[in-house]
């Protein structure tokens, strides 16, 4: 199947982007957190949940802009089998 080109929507390409700097900025703050001794262990926990969390809902921006700018006009391009496959690949991991 030919790979396509990453086509967001500015906005959703900005929200993403945004999301992934606060997302860098939360896990600098984990590797701050593991230098300290004074930590506690549940507090890493949760701040690493956190950015799973906020990772989760980033893909889920390119997930449905993927939808809708792919996934819908599969019959048209005639690529419905492998865009399928292709997407059954990814949900694997989520």
């Amino acid at each position: 199947m030919p790979k396509h080109k990453l086509r967001l929507d500015p906005a959703v390409r900005e929200e993403a982007r945004r999301r992934l700097l606060s997302i860098r900025g939360h896990v600098e703050g984990i590797l701050r957190m593991l230098e300290s001794e004074d930590v506690y262990c549940v507090d890493v926990l949760r701040q690493i949940k956190a950015v799973q969390g906020a990772l989760d809902r980033v893909g889920e921006l390119v997930l449905k802009s993927h939808l809708k700018d792919h996934v819908a006009t599969a019959h048209e391009r005639g690529d419905v089998e492998a865009l399928v496959e292709e997407l059954m690949e990814v949900l694997k991991y989520r």
